[in-house]
């Protein structure tokens, strides 16, 4: 099924080149008609998809799960008041537990991101993943072998703390990926306008979604405990 057509990649170059708050409310009927609904349908599809394998997201809305075009500028030297692209969180609550490992999607104009884990947690929930990381070391290097995740993401992503204390710093060689302080994956497709005009984007992200699953859930039942 095709969501998007060429009106949503044209709607974020003119947004790119008048990125003011007089320009978008003289075109905020574009935005609604042209990125808004056409997005807000094909996160809604990806739901009811998403929900075969997690049914607690059953009763997961689009709109719990996407993100304002309005930029937080508070901190930033950047003070444009948009964002370039479409965004959402898919996960039991979206965007009302952040903390919980989801899938996070980007569509802008010849740029798609894909990906999810956990990607800023607390001190106290790096320390459980470390745990459950090293009380399964077997389970960790399936999850990083795998071959559909590392055709699509690669490698599990994320800054590093150059010392650990223990126990984990004697896993630090045999398991470099105990120092990670981030623990996400993320598929980035750039200068393509074509890929989000496919009538397979749904399965497209779907198979993104499935390769990494099994981190995904990983991650859940640490952060958990």
């Amino acid at each position: 099924m095709k969501y998007f057509n060429e009106s949503y990649n044209l709607f974020f170059k003119e947004l790119a080149a008048n990125n003011n708050r007089d320009w978008y409310h003289e075109n905020k009927s574009r935005y609604e008609k042209e990125v808004k609904k056409p997005f807000e349908a094909f996160v809604a599809d990806l739901i009811v998809e998403m929900s075969k394998y997690e049914p607690e997201m059953k009763h997961l809305q689009a709109k719990d799960a996407i993100f304002r075009i309005f930029r937080d500028t508070r901190f930033s030297k950047d003070k444009t008041p948009y964002k370039l692209f479409s965004s959402a969180v898919l996960s039991p609550l979206g965007k009302k537990d952040m903390e919980m490992p989801g899938t996070y999607l980007q569509f802008g104009v010849g740029e798609i991101w894909i990906g999810g884990g956990s990607y800023m947690p607390y001190k106290e929930q790096i320390e459980k993943i470390r745990t459950a990381m090293i009380q399964s070391p077997e389970t960790v290097e399936t999850l990083q072998s795998d071959k559909k995740f590392v055709k699509y993401f690669g490698e599990l992503r994320g800054e590093k703390n150059k010392r650990l204390l223990k126990p984990f710093s004697e896993w630090m060689d045999k398991m470099p990926l105990i120092s990670n302080k981030q623990f996400y994956y993320m598929a980035e497709y750039i200068d393509d306008e074509s890929l989000i005009l496919r009538d397979d984007i749904l399965d497209l992200v779907m198979k993104h979604y499935l390769a990494a699953k099994a981190w995904q859930d990983f991650l859940r039942v640490a952060i958990k405990g």
